[in-house]
């Protein structure tokens, strides 16, 4: 994707560029000077010797190069799996020269967010890939990352029972996010494929939808998703309310994305370990808050202003920030993914063959379902009964 001849803002480091005789040139953050430098630069005749622009490319613009590369060629739920992850990295540093990003900042990006180890694996993955990418591009000249450890990935052990979600479920107090949820625990879609489905996608008479290849993951071949009676039902009312764009969205009418569910489901995860707390007759003492203040830093920014925390906004920050970390003790953090995996673990619990299940989920090698759910090998009763319906 080319970049028009005039000046561009980049959010991620606040500052305006130009292609210039095929290099990106900092104009600088203030809008009116950059656009004077882009009119001087265009006013200097073609006859006239070119004046020399020095750049050093920084890591939000080998992100911009990456994700133009990675929109092109790749699925759109590729394209948000990073895009999610790089803006983030992009936040944290700015303005550093890609050359500069070492490990052990990369180190203390990831570190910066509470996150599981197969999470945190994805972040380190994220930008490993795109500075590999970069590098073979010819963008950088090395790659100072390439010895970046990446933490293997934990097994998806979370699965619920029928039981369960339905006790989620009860939690759930927005409808629209209870219809992205039921429709992922009825179909066991991936997260992406809910966000993206359109009316133009759904095959009412066969109760399905239908991606085309150049829509579906690794682009090789169309990705179909069955609907049981009570999906087709959600879907069917959705496609009415949008019969245009995503049918999946929020309360204010748009569509749903990453972010939003992420979001939804931390409140989830904080209403239930409240419920749990409850339960259990767990509180958050006034020591602990006193004790969590002092760790707490006494200011915070405000439009661009460091200002001070009065001490009741000490006292409320503490008391929340305890309350989520009891919470993540008592209960787990659900996930879209997390449906998707209950639903191939319950289905192959129930019976249903292995491909059939493979080829449900989307799987384009059914040998991915033994290697995913292969914790499924360590459970005597469903082994047991499997070995009674063999012999039956």
């Amino acid at each position: 994707m080319s970049r028009p001849n005039k000046p561009w803002f980049r959010k991620s480091n606040k500052t305006w560029y130009v292609w210039f005789d095929g290099r990106q040139v900092n104009l600088g953050k203030d809008k009116k000077a950059a656009h004077q430098k882009f009119y001087e630069l265009m006013a200097i005749p073609e006859a006239t010797p070119r004046p020399v622009v020095t750049k050093t490319i920084s890591v939000a613009e080998v992100v911009d190069y990456f994700m133009e590369w990675v929109q092109q060629n790749r699925a759109a739920d590729t394209y948000e799996w990073y895009r999610y992850r790089l803006e983030r990295l992009c936040r944290r540093y700015p303005s550093l020269a890609a050359e500069d990003l070492k490990p052990y900042h990369v180190e203390q990006w990831a570190s910066s967010y509470e996150l599981s180890t197969t999470s945190r694996r994805n972040y380190l993955r994220a930008i490993k890939r795109c500075y590999r990418w970069a590098h073979r591009q010819g963008y950088l000249k090395t790659d100072p990352i390439v010895g970046l450890e990446v933490p293997r990935s934990e097994s998806r052990e979370t699965v619920l029972t029928q039981g369960e979600f339905d006790t989620l479920m009860s939690l759930v107090r927005s409808p629209e996010l209870a219809d992205l949820m039921n429709v992922t625990w009825l179909t066991g879609c991936r997260p992406q494929e809910s966000l993206i489905v359109e009316a133009q996608h759904v095959d009412v008479a066969n109760q399905r939808w239908i991606f085309r290849t150049s829509e579906s993951k690794g682009k090789k071949v169309s990705r179909v998703v069955y609907l049981n009676d009570e999906a087709m039902e959600i879907v069917t009312r959705l496609m009415r309310q949008y019969p245009a764009g995503p049918i999946f969205r929020n309360s204010t009418g748009q569509p749903w994305t990453t972010d939003a569910v992420n979001c939804g489901f931390t409140a989830l995860q904080t209403r239930m370990g409240k419920v749990a707390m409850q339960a259990e007759g767990i509180e958050v003492s006034q020591n602990e808050i006193n004790a969590f203040v002092q760790t707490l830093s006494p200011t915070h920014s405000v439009k661009g202003e460091i200002v001070g925390k009065s001490p009741a906004k000490l006292r409320q920050e503490a008391k929340r920030k305890l309350i989520q970390k009891k919470v993540k003790e008592l209960v787990p953090r659900y996930s879209l993914y997390a449906l998707r995996h209950s639903f191939a673990t319950n289905a192959l619990r129930n019976g249903v063959d292995s491909l059939t299940v493979a080829i449900l989920l989307g799987h384009q090698d059914p040998s991915t379902l033994a290697r995913v759910y292969q914790h499924l090998n360590q459970n005597p009763e469903h082994l047991l009964e499997q070995a009674r319906r063999a012999t039956a």
